[in-house]
């Protein structure tokens, strides 16, 4: 970015001193490199060098370990962001820095971001900030592994609150020096303690404060802090600054005088300038309306008075597009006349057509027009461009040529009269056109007819401008060429073949040898002649006034002061100038003084004149002195040898206390008992809670299967006032042991896992029947996600998905998890950039030696599984990257069923023959690759899931690559849903279940915006619960949601789909008895078919039943139960089946307890392992 560096002649008057403020722009680029790493610190050091007020951003990046950053020590006040990322010097010196406006936000959220800064050759990074105020936005410090102590601030004295700033942090901690108040500090060291401005201050403060007395509160004006109770006392201002008073406002260029009742100029009137007020604007910004601005808004235009840039506004129009004839205001209009003449002036393009006949310059009696004045033609000297076609039909005599016309670049012929978009006919003292900017005519004919005196008008001169084959010239009454050759009418000798628009140079289309500023010349002047020329692409170019004239030899070689052959006074650094900068303001916002040595070339002076000199070092100075410098000397060595004194009395003091530590271990240390047969596995320290039933408050029920019931409710913890959303499943009391075996062996999976792309059980309450507690969320499984939002979800968010998928799946991989139902309805949406790997029902934890697990039957996904698992029934974590593969060929297709019409059964011979899912229509060969890499027949060959977290990453940093999406938009949101089903409950004073149970390590931030909720689907049942989290209750004592920072970016309320997935499995024969209750999956069962009054309870808006019937040909029985024909199973999930081995087909019924006859039926898509079939010995 343009680096503007501006000096203002004000100062800041406190209690106790006066200084000078001096402010610079600053700086927009991000995490842009600026050249080299040592060009970019150059640019740092010009920018923030003596700056004290930083206007725009102010960006600390890209530092090397032995650059210096003392410039940063000057900065006090920043108006937009601050930006500390990639540096790798070990301390960031903003010791001054008091107050950021936070005007403009990193990302929209952030005022302070603090980022990447990492040297591995250094031991620690010091932040040395004495920040004591954020007007807007939030502060984020993320990878930042040396950097020590940020943790310990107490943020909420520094940010507002009713700004809703976003808050992140992940650091570590150092132990801050005994004498900073509630142990908070910036780094180590009494003096980078935090100090307080606002935690501590009287009630009757209304803002900001110097102490807890309510004598040391700041004036309503002030931010960052106070010396004293007045409004000249303070250490920043909030609003604006006048003269070192904080005022609310600058003070405005007109009074009312009561007396005259007249509004009169103000004597002491200022413009705003940043957050404060000057007398004049700087001399490179624009006054208007009392402020200082960079460019005019709108109907507006710059203008010099009396040596000030000013807005004015314009007189009519400003530079505009205009209607022509025929459209717009001039839709009934024939042609231009006087009525209309001046809605064309100042026009550069004519939307419609321009006619000009003979009653424009007669006048039209019939309508009362007088006659057009034709000096008012050179209104379309501006005229650039016409819409519609250019019609000539009269000419005023005193003119000829249509010279008015010389600026005209293209017609474009949109409309055309009788085809031609160019007609002059008919003009008797029209001599030459003149059209010498004409380009383009882009559609129409051009016809020149009836024109006695017309010349200049070569075929060939309108063939270059056409732009397709349809286009002609028609020539018609012109005088013949012979003619205008006999009248010496023909083109300069300078013009080249292609003709010309009339006589002279000026009119070439081209030029023979040179082109001079639109004048055709045989030769420039480059070795002799005024002015001095050089040659460039065929055009003269002057020689900067600076360059020597030379005789003999070129003057220069380009138009720039920096191409001179030789300067003409003096040269500072490539530039011939006529003096060298004597006072100048410079780059670093501080004025330049230099001196011609010898040979004319500028000399800098010695940084200590500063009223400039007439040689080098301080001798040279005008008014030179060395007194200052002698006593900056002493006063900065003596400051120096007391921080090393500090620092070393502190390190020595930290060596003693842990050698005393070390002592009073090791002394009390007893026997040592080693174990006998270690098994070489780490301990598993999960915490499984065990919950009491009085603790919960079912809300409704959201759905039933064949082993239980899942409830939408409350758990509100003992003793405390808090309501935490969860989903409650109870599992039947008849259900037999096997079951609660497996739903405990599923709570202990569920409890084991902690990751943040990774469902995790949050309790269980042991009643006579098992309840399992886990947490909600709004959005509902991957699956229906994709396919309810398709037209909505871009390429950035399929990558994303597959990104935490993968890395979900990593993590199972390293704590021996095989998951073996990975798809994409196992995924939940957490927010729309952060889904959750779940059902854990089919998952098995292998102890250390193993590396596989068989299965002995239940049912599976067959249509996601590897082939092994297919005929083997082995699993093994590269069988989940099997079922990988296909769930981002689900995200691909935005949920489309894999291998959809094809049996589950013929599915092994389709994949040994070598068949596999076609690549997706959005995904490019890259992405397709790598599910085709997911499906390979051996295991082995398959990628690793840390493979697969490198190459999405890779992909996620550029998705426009790899995805090609069609309208790419980021993902939608339902507001409608979501809000009625919140409304339906008690949602007031709600946390989040992770929010409640995690003890975070510093400050949560949550600011009213997300929904943090869990979505957990399992073999035997499907649920979708969803609860918006009420934050801030206890933000500060428990731990955030690990992905809160992208909760900010937009209202989560909004996003919310619900979905049944789940159906009832067959039962034990001890609960045959209950065979009804089992079939309640809407999504396949008709409920309209005689349910009992004994059934649960369906609330409206959470089950609906689905059209589909149970002889629907999908669903289709192969297995042969050996139970009795009335006992047979139900409907069942459509994406899991048991006794998948092919069978003959039957179709079967069976009879519930009120004589309701219901088909047993079987998806296709998948088959199940019979529990009397035995699995081969491997």
């Amino acid at each position: 970015s343009t680096l503007h560096l501006i000096f203002l002649s004000f100062a800041l008057v406190s209690s106790t001193y006066l200084c000078p403020i001096l402010v610079c722009q600053g700086m927009s680029n991000q995490l842009t490199l600026l050249g080299t790493r040592e060009n970019h610190y150059d640019n740092m050091v010009r920018m923030y060098s003596n700056c004290s007020v930083v206007l725009e951003n102010l960006e600390v990046t890209y530092s090397l370990q032995h650059q210096d950053l003392s410039f940063l020590q000057s900065i006090q006040e920043v108006g937009g962001y601050v930006l500390i990322a990639m540096n790798d010097a070990p301390t960031i010196p903003l010791v001054n820095l008091k107050l950021i406006r936070g005007q403009n936000l990193y990302e929209g959220q952030y005022a302070l971001l603090v980022m990447s800064n990492y040297n591995r050759n250094l031991t620690k990074t010091e932040l040395n900030l004495l920040l004591t105020e954020i007007l807007k936005g939030g502060v984020k410090m993320t990878h930042n592994p040396l950097l020590c102590n940020t943790e310990t601030i107490q943020w909420w004295d520094i940010v507002d609150k009713s700004s809703n700033p976003s808050m992140l942090f992940k650091t570590d901690t150092f132990k801050c020096d005994p004498g900073c108040v509630n142990g908070s500090c910036w780094a180590a060291g009494p003096d980078h303690c935090q100090r307080f401005t606002k935690l501590q201050c009287a009630e009757q403060c209304s803002r900001r404060c110097r102490g807890p007395k309510p004598i040391d509160c700041c004036n309503e004006h002030c931010a960052a802090g106070c010396t004293g109770p007045r409004a000249t006392d303070c250490l920043a201002c909030r609003d604006f600054n006048d003269d070192g008073t904080c005022k609310d406002n600058c003070p405005p260029q007109t009074l009312y005088d009561p007396k005259t009742h007249q509004v009169v100029p103000n004597p002491n009137a200022k413009f705003t300038f940043g957050a404060t007020c000057v007398k004049a604007c700087p001399h490179n910004y624009v006054v208007t309306d009392g402020s200082c601005v960079r460019t005019c808004r709108a109907g507006m235009y710059e203008v010099e008075e009396n040596g000030v840039q000013r807005c004015k506004a314009c007189e009519g129009p400003c530079p505009k597009a205009c209607d022509g004839v025929g459209v717009g205001s001039l839709i009934n209009t024939m042609a231009v006349n006087a009525s209309n003449i001046e809605s064309f002036r100042n026009c550069t393009k004519i939307n419609g057509d321009i006619s000009l006949i003979e009653t424009s310059f007669t006048g039209d009696a019939h309508y009362k027009i007088p006659p057009m004045d034709p000096s008012k033609l050179e209104y379309f000297r501006t005229v650039k461009e016409i819409t519609g076609y250019l019609l000539i039909q009269s000419w005023p005599e005193n003119l000829t040529s249509l010279s008015v016309f010389e600026n005209l670049e293209i017609i474009r012929g949109r409309t055309t009269r009788s085809h031609h978009s160019l007609v002059v006919v008919k003009t008797k003292h029209l001599r030459w056109l003149g059209l010498r900017s004409l380009k383009e005519v882009s559609a129409g004919k051009v016809m020149l007819k009836d024109n006695p005196e017309l010349c200049y008008t070569q075929h060939d001169l309108w063939t270059r401008l056409f732009r397709s084959s349809d286009q002609v010239i028609i020539m018609r009454g012109n005088p013949p060429p012979s003619i205008c050759e006999q009248q010496n009418r023909t083109c300069d000798t300078e013009c080249k073949d292609g003709g010309c628009w009339g006589p002279g140079p000026t009119m070439c289309v081209s030029c023979l040898h040179f082109d001079r500023r639109g004048r055709c010349v045989v030769s420039c002047n480059v070795l002799q002649g005024e002015p001095r020329e050089v040659e460039v692409n065929s055009s003269c170019v002057e020689c900067h006034p600076e360059c020597l004239l030379k005789t003999g030899i070129p003057t220069c070689h380009g138009p720039g002061p920096d191409q001179c052959s030789q300067c003409a006074h003096f040269k500072d650094g490539p530039h011939c100038v006529l003096r060298c900068p004597h006072g100048v303001l410079g780059d670093r916002d501080t004025l330049i003084w230099k001196y011609p040595d010898s040979s004319g070339q500028c000399q800098s002076c010695h940084q200590n004149c500063t009223q400039g000199c007439s040689g080098p070092g301080l001798s040279g100075c005008i008014g030179a002195t060395t007194h200052s410098t002698l006593a900056a000397s002493v006063v900065g060595g003596l400051l120096v040898a007391v921080i090393v004194s500090l620092v070393i009395f502190v390190l020595l003091r930290r060596r003693r206390i842990r050698k005393k530590r070390t002592t009073r271990r090791l002394l009390q240390e007893k026997e040592l008992v080693e174990p006998l047969t270690p098994s070489g596995e780490a301990p598993n320290q999960a915490l499984l809670r065990i919950l009491k039933e009085t603790e919960f408050r079912k809300i409704r029920v959201l759905g039933s299967g064949a082993f239980g019931t899942v409830f939408k409710g409350l758990w509100i913890p003992e003793g405390e006032n808090v309501k935490i959303p969860v989903a409650i499943k109870v599992l039947r009391e008849a259900t037999s042991p096997k079951a609660n075996q497996e739903i405990l062996d599923e709570a202990y999976v569920m409890a084991s896992v902690d990751h943040p792309h990774v469902c995790r059980l949050l309790g269980i309450c042991l009643t006579s029947s098992v309840q399992l507690v886990t947490q909600l969320m709004p959005y509902g499984c991957l699956l229906d996600y994709v396919r309810h939002h398709r037209d909505h979800i871009g390429a950035q968010w399929l990558l994303n998905w597959c990104v935490q998928i993968a890395k979900g799946m990593s993590y199972l991989e390293e704590r021996h998890l095989v998951h073996r139902d990975l798809a994409a309805r196992n995924v939940l949406v957490k927010t729309p950039n952060h889904v959750k790997i779940t059902d854990f029902g089919l998952a098995k934890l292998l102890t250390a030696d193993e590396k596989e697990y068989h299965a002995d039957g239940g049912k599976v996904p067959i249509k996601w599984m590897a082939l092994e698992s297919i005929l083997q029934w082995t699993y093994t974590h590269q069988s989940d990257v099997w079922s990988y593969g296909v769930t981002v060929w689900e995200l691909m297709t935005f949920g489309s069923k894999p291998y959809d019409g094809i049996p589950a059964s013929e599915i092994a011979l389709v994949l040994e023959r070598g068949d596999r899912l076609p690549q997706p229509p959005i995904c490019t060969i890259d992405v397709y690759m790598i599910m085709v890499k997911c499906w390979m027949i051996e295991p082995s060959s398959r990628p690793k899931f840390r493979e697969l977290i490198v190459e999405f990453s890779k992909m996620a940093r550029d998705p426009s690559r790899y995805l090609v999406i069609q309208g790419d938009l980021p993902s939608p949101s339902d507001r409608r849903f979501y809000s009625r089903l919140l409304s339906a409950d008690d949602t007031e004073d709600m946390v989040d279940a992770e929010e409640y149970l995690l003890p975070y390590k510093g400050t949560g931030n949550h600011d009213n915006h997300a929904c943090n909720a869990t979505v957990h689907t399992h073999t035997f049942l499907s649920e979708m619960l969803f609860v918006c989290l009420r934050e801030n209750s206890i933000a500060l004592r428990y731990i955030t949601d690990p992905t809160h920072n992208a909760l900010d970016r937009e209202d989560f309320t909004s996003h919310a789909v619900f979905f049944s997935e789940y159906m009832n499995q067959s039962m034990s024969e001890t609960s045959r008895s209950s065979r009804l209750s089992e079939v309640l999956n809407p999504n396949y069962e008709d409920l309209s078919l005689g349910w009992g009054a004994g059934l649960l309870p369906l609330p409206q808006g959470d089950l609906k039943p689905s059209a589909r019937g149970p002889e629907a040909p999908e669903y289709l029985n192969t297995a042969q139960n050996s139970l009795p024909l009335p006992a047979s199973d139900s409907l069942d999930n459509p994406d899991y089946q048991a006794d998948f081995l092919p069978q003959a087909t039957t179709t079967t019924t069976s009879l519930t307890g009120n004589g309701v006859f219901l088909p047993a039926a079987e998806n296709l898509e998948y088959l199940g392992l019979g529990a009397a079939l035995h699995a081969p010995v491997r």
